[in-house]
C-alpha cells in the first residue's frame, strides 16, 4: 500500500518549526492523531510554539457528544487549557468572539472531514477563518486524505435561503475534496451570480498531504480511520452518509442509537420489503449497494426503546455507487409508500425553524416536493446534472493533489 502522509506528521517531522514561537489556538477533536498515535496538542506542547487556546466543533473536543448537544466552555484536564466551545444553544454559539483570537498569532486547524457538506467540521473552519481574518491571525490547516475519495462528486444547488451550518456556499453534498481544499474555496469565495460564497479573509496556509491519489478512499492509504464524531464509526458509514444523512429531516430513525448509524434506516411501522420494491421503482441508480431486512431497537433518539422495520444499506461496488441519489430514492420511496405515517422533522435543525431541515439538506424545496407527489423526480434529475457540471469544472481551480 502506498505511503500517505497526513499534514500533522509533515508537521510533527519538523517539530513544527514554522510555528517558530507563536502563540497557537488549536481547533481539533480526539481524531486529531498523527499515524503514530500521538495527539496534536501533546505534539505542539513540546514544539517551537505555546498553546493557548484549545477550540471545540461539534461533538466536543473529546468527540463524545451526540449531534446537536451544546457544549459549553471548559478547561481541558489533560492540560489546563480552555477549551472555547463553538456548538452551543443557538446560532450566535457556532461564531468564535473577537476576543477569542486576541492572544493568537496562528490558528492551528486538523479536524478530520468525512466529505459531505453537511457534515458541520468544515463550517465550523470557515466561521473561524472569517474570525482570524478580522483579528490578524494566520489559519494553518494541516490536511488530510478526504476518506470517501476525491474524484467522485454528487450535489444540488444550495440556494442562499438554505444556507445554514449545513452548508456555507454552494459546495457539493458528497464534494470531493479535502479540508485544506475547502479552506481555499472559502478564502477566496467560490459560486458564481447570486449563488457565490462571500470570501472569508485571512492569511492562509496549507500542510498539504504527501502521496495521496484522488482516486484513494483511506483505506487505500496507511493512515488509519478514527471516529471523527459518535455516530461515524467506520469507513462505511461515512461513504453511506451523503444520502443517508437525509432521513435526519423525517421521522425515521438514521440508525442512532444503534451500532450501524446511517446503515440501518427505520421506523416501526416500515414495511421492509415494500420499500426496497419502491425503492427500485423511483427512477435515481441503486446500482452498487444491496439492501437487506433489518430489525433494530435504537437505544436513545428516534423511537428510542421501540422495535424498528428497516433496511441495511452494503456498499457492493464503491465506484457505481452513489450515496446521494439512493439516499434519495430511499426517501423518497419511504414518503410514497407510507404516506400516512411518514413526516417530516418538526423540530429546528442546526437552530433553524423557519426552513424545513430537509430544505436546508438538499439546498431548496425540490425534493420535499417530490416526496409528496408535488413535482416529478425528472426535475431534482435536472438539477444534479446541471449542478454536478458546473460544480465539477469549477472545483478544479481549488485542486491541491
Amino acid at each position: 500500500m502506498p505511503k500517505v502522509i497526513p499534514g500533522i506528521n509533515v508537521g510533527a517531522d519538523t517539530d513544527f518549526a514554522f510555528l517558530n514561537g507563536a502563540r497557537v489556538g488549536v481547533l481539533s477533536n480526539q481524531a486529531s492523531i498523527d499515524t503514530r498515535g500521538n495527539h496534536l496538542v501533546d505534539l505542539l506542547m513540546k514544539s517551537h510554539c505555546t498553546v493557548k487556546k484549545l477550540f471545540a466543533a461539534e461533538h466536543g473536543f473529546l468527540g463524545t457528544a451526540q449531534d446537536m448537544i451544546p457544549i459549553e466552555r471548559e478547561t481541558s484536564e489533560a492540560t489546563g487549557i480552555e477549551i472555547i466551545s463553538l456548538y452551543g444553544d443557538s446560532i450566535e454559539s457556532l461564531y468564535p468572539a473577537p476576543e477569542d483570537f486576541q492572544d493568537l498569532d496562528i490558528l492551528i486547524v486538523d479536524l478530520p472531514d468525512i466529505g459531505s457538506r453537511y457534515y458541520t467540521f468544515s463550517q465550523t473552519m470557515a466561521y473561524c477563518m472569517r474570525a482570524a481574518g478580522q483579528a490578524g491571525v494566520k489559519v494553518v490547516v494541516l490536511d488530510r486524505p478526504n476518506p470517501i475519495g476525491g474524484l467522485q462528486i454528487e450535489g444540488s444547488t444550495l440556494t442562499k435561503a438554505c444556507r445554514s451550518f449545513c452548508g456555507i456556499g454552494p459546495i457539493a453534498n458528497r464534494h470531493g475534496m479535502t479540508l485544506g481544499e475547502l479552506a481555499t474555496m472559502f478564502r477566496t469565495g467560490f459560486g458564481e451570480g447570486e449563488a457565490t460564497l462571500e470570501p472569508h479573509l485571512c492569511e492562509l496556509e496549507v500542510i498539504r498531504t504527501v502521496g495521496w491519489k484522488r482516486s484513494q478512499y483511506l483505506d487505500k492509504t496507511t493512515i488509519p480511520w478514527v471516529k471523527p464524531s459518535p455516530n461515524m464509526p467506520f469507513l462505511d458509514t461515512a461513504i453511506i452518509y451523503p444520502g443517508a444523512c437525509l432521513f435526519e429531516a423525517t421521522n425515521l430513525s438514521e440508525g442512532r442509537g444503534t451500532d450501524r448509524p446511517f446503515e440501518w434506516i427505520g421506523a416501526p411501522w416500515i414495511d421492509s420489503n415494500a420499500w426496497i420494491d419502491a425503492t427500485k421503482k423511483v427512477g435515481l441508480p441503486t446500482a452498487g449497494v444491496a439492501l437487506s431486512v433489518v430489525d433494530f431497537t435504537p437505544k436513545f433518539q428516534k423511537h428510542a426503546g421501540k422495535l424498528c422495520r428497516g433496511i441495511q444499506i452494503q456498499v457492493e461496488d464503491r465506484q457505481t455507487f452513489q450515496p446521494y441519489r439512493f439516499g434519495m430514492a430511499l426517501l423518497i420511496a419511504a414518503a410514497q409508500t407510507f404516506p400516512c405515517k411518514f413526516a417530516w422533522r418538526k423540530e429546528p435543525y442546526e437552530f433553524i425553524d423557519k426552513v424545513p431541515a430537509i430544505d436546508l439538506l438538499y439546498g431548496d424545496s425540490t425534493l420535499r416536493m417530490v416526496s409528496e407527489g408535488r413535482s416529478s423526480i425528472d426535475e431534482i434529475v435536472r438539477q444534479l446534472t446541471q449542478f454536478e457540471s458546473w460544480y465539477q469544472a469549477s472545483r478544479t481551480g481549488y485542486f491541491l493533489y
